[in-house]
């Protein structure tokens, strides 16, 4: 089934118009009739032609302003920017089959996407995420919370619910939130207004890029060039799923659980060992070499840039049977059972790896297990780990200035030795 879907990959959309809600003109509409209704029988004949009058003014009006939001919406809906689709994207089955399993799985730990310029990684992240459906939000809560998984749920929300409060809803896309290089702490973490905080005695906080990134996505292109502080917190955070704040003996803490993926080319630099071993998956990608599938992905990317509607809609049926697999494999995850021999063997190659820590050993996990999911199974097997235990130890092996062989190769090659004894 995953063979299949590998040749898969997804949209997004913004719109710059706000148009006015039709809720307001009913509204007005229903407080100019209810001041009509109340003094019409103490009018004079010529009060009430001036009533009538301006009722029918007011008419016009609110039939000019209901005209105004649907030439709104309309020219929103035409300038919402589509995303190129997901099951169109041809090639980087790395890529896609890591973040396909951080989907399924967040526990996993994010993924790092290494390689060449050009390789669509930016367009493969936003596919996926329009590919998710829409999730129920607190309406009025500035961190995504959820109404009724506590996790992911700040406390005032906690504390609402605990009270019995009806928390409104409302539903939204995943979010997906790029990090800039140039980014600050407290644009990544928030900030706390210290001026209101000791005038008006109030904790008046700024939510940062992490907490809009709760329950979503969190994209920082050319990773290896952030501040090694700044891809601590976001590491930090992506692991314990909460931020918190310390500013002038004042603390806010909300929660912040997101997918972190990072981007990077090798040839400006790497990664400290100790950061790259935080995220879960590291993905390699290279650009294709087979000149039909190069002209294939060109031919692609013009027929979606001189019409991305109708080529969008060319794989509808694609993109929804894939997010349906998704879906299941989201729900069926805490059914799946992983063999004690299976999670013995794969110790094993950790430690003949001579990988530091038990990260390694935790993610193959895992990973083994939402890739079993997504296939539609319920119990791990040796297939599954071999298809994702380069993704996972890679980037944990110890460098080696004489050793010629590449990591992958190196773990293909232990994994054998281990499983097939």
């Amino acid at each position: 089934m995953l063979a299949a879907s590998s040749a898969f990959v997804t949209p997004l959309s913004t719109g710059p118009l706000t148009p006015l809600k039709p809720a307001s003109c009913k509204q007005r509409r229903a407080a100019s009739t209810s001041a009509g209704a109340l003094g019409t029988s103490a009018m004079t004949p010529l009060a009430l032609a001036s009533l009538v009058a301006a009722r029918r003014q007011t008419r016009k009006s609110n039939q000019k302003r209901v005209h105004l939001c649907a030439v709104a919406e309309k020219e929103k809906t035409a300038t919402e920017r589509p995303v190129y689709p997901f099951s169109a994207i041809v090639g980087q089955s790395e890529m896609k089959l890591s973040l396909i399993l951080n989907v399924i799985d967040p526990k996993i730990g994010g993924v790092m996407i290494m390689g060449d310029r050009g390789t669509g990684k930016t367009t493969t992240i936003r596919a996926l995420v329009d590919l998710l459906p829409e999730i129920p939000c607190v309406s009025d809560d500035p961190y995504n919370s959820s109404p009724e998984e506590e996790e992911v749920m700040s406390q005032e929300v906690r504390d609402r619910k605990a009270s019995g409060e009806d928390l409104p809803l409302k539903y939204k896309k995943v979010p997906m939130i790029d990090l800039p290089l140039g980014a600050t702490e407290d644009r990544v973490c928030g900030t706390i207004d210290i001026e209101k905080a000791l005038t008006q005695g109030k904790k008046a906080f700024e939510p940062g890029l992490l907490a809009k990134a709760n329950r979503g996505i969190l994209y920082v292109d050319e990773v290896n060039l952030l501040d090694d502080h700044l891809v601590d917190v976001l590491l930090d955070s992506a692991a314990g799923g909460w931020n918190t704040v310390e500013r002038e003996g004042i603390s806010i803490r909300h929660p912040a659980k997101f997918i972190l993926v990072g981007s990077g080319n090798p040839e400006e630099g790497e990664l400290r060992p100790q950061l790259l071993d935080r995220f879960g998956m590291h993905a390699l990608i290279r650009t294709e070499r087979d000149p039909e599938l190069r002209v294939k992905i060109v031919e692609s990317t013009r027929d979606f840039a001189d019409d991305p509607v109708g080529f969008r809609e060319k794989y509808v049926d694609d993109n929804q049977e894939f997010a349906t697999q998704i879906l299941e494999a989201q729900k069926r995850l805490k059914e799946v059972k992983t063999d004690g021999e299976i999670a013995r063997k794969i110790s094993q190659v950790c430690s003949e790896l001579n990988i530091d820590g038990l990260r390694g050993d935790i993610v193959t996990n895992r990973a083994a297990r939402a890739y079993c999911s997504f296939d539609g199974r319920t119990e791990v097997t040796e297939e599954d780990v071999g298809k994702v235990i380069t993704l996972c130890l890679r980037h944990r092996l110890r460098k080696d200035v004489l050793d010629t062989m590449d990591g992958g190769d190196k773990v293909e090659k232990v994994f054998r030795a281990v499983f097939e004894t």
